[in-house]
């Protein structure tokens, strides 16, 4: 694994402020589905969903990453309408404690991101398909103007596993990440994050390749996100469970940053942040 100790320093655009990715941020994540892989992470009460802003927010995290379509493998369909009640009464919420936080929210509808950007003033879009299970998606986020997460995942959730047969997996994503940045900056997309998409349509090994190589993604020059929490890549190797994944996923985070990550999205974000700040003083300190 190459350590990456001088990285470009990137900046994104949110809400109007220009926030540096040196050090990295942290990105905690508030779920509002019923069936995400990780119990712990599932906010299904209006006190549930205060109480786990308030505590991304009070531990140091820089996003709340707001997702209401579980995007397990082999999850069940969730309705457009459906999706978007449930972040409508989440944000709603949110905004109502935290009025200025910034807010990334997790969907691959464009009119999703639409509703949630211009009704609630969320801060960003963080797209699982790329643009690839709605084609209008590259345009409604180029027409917001707000930053955009490219995440690589074949198929769907529910088909993502089928679809797991790679020449060379880090070439292969370096070209299609080459393809769609292209694609999103000629529409006008100014802030664009890249996601390798760990456990999307990958195997254990594949998971693990990435992680090796994730230093070769500073060749296409956007900031990088690495979303490793608590995911089967750590307790299917290990023989354990999402609950027993807590350590793994410091360890796994640690690597991401040495590898060049610019942000963390977890489930812990205390943790989170103290790992940002050994690495960071680690590589900084001359």
């Amino acid at each position: 694994m190459n350590v990456v100790y001088d990285k470009p320093s990137f900046t994104i655009n949110l809400n109007g402020d220009v926030v540096a990715l040196t050090p990295p941020l942290v990105m905690g994540i508030l779920n509002v589905t019923p069936d995400s892989f990780y119990a712990g992470s599932r906010c299904n009460t209006e006190t549930a969903v205060i109480s786990r802003a308030r505590e991304i927010v009070e531990q140091g995290g820089a996003i709340i990453d707001i997702g209401a379509y579980s995007s397990r493998s082999q999850a069940e369909d969730v309705p457009e309408e459906e999706e978007m009640n449930r972040l409508s009464r989440a944000l709603s919420l949110i905004r109502s404690v935290y009025p200025d936080v910034y807010i990334s929210v997790d969907t691959f509808r464009a009119e999703v991101a639409r509703r949630c950007v211009e009704e609630f003033g969320v801060t960003m879009i963080n797209d699982i398909s790329g643009g690839e299970l709605d084609d209008k998606m590259f345009e409604t986020v180029a027409s917001l103007g707000v930053p955009y997460i490219l995440m690589h995942m074949r198929g769907t959730p529910r088909t993502m596993q089928e679809y797991t047969n790679y020449g060379d997996i880090i070439a292969d994503l370096l070209m299609y990440f080459s393809e769609k940045t292209d694609k999103l900056r000629l529409m006008g997309v100014n802030d664009i994050i890249i996601d390798p998409g760990f456990g999307f349509s990958k195997t254990l090994d594949d998971n693990y390749l990435l992680m090796n190589g994730l230093s070769e993604f500073q060749v296409l020059g956007f900031p990088v996100l690495a979303g490793i929490s608590r995911k089967s890549m750590i307790y299917k190797l290990l023989g354990t469970s999402p609950e027993e994944s807590l350590n793994g996923t410091t360890v796994l985070n640690t690597l991401a940053l040495l590898g060049g990550a610019d942000i963390l999205r977890v489930h812990d974000v205390k943790e989170a942040v103290e790992t940002v700040k050994i690495v960071t003083k680690t590589l900084t300190t001359r």
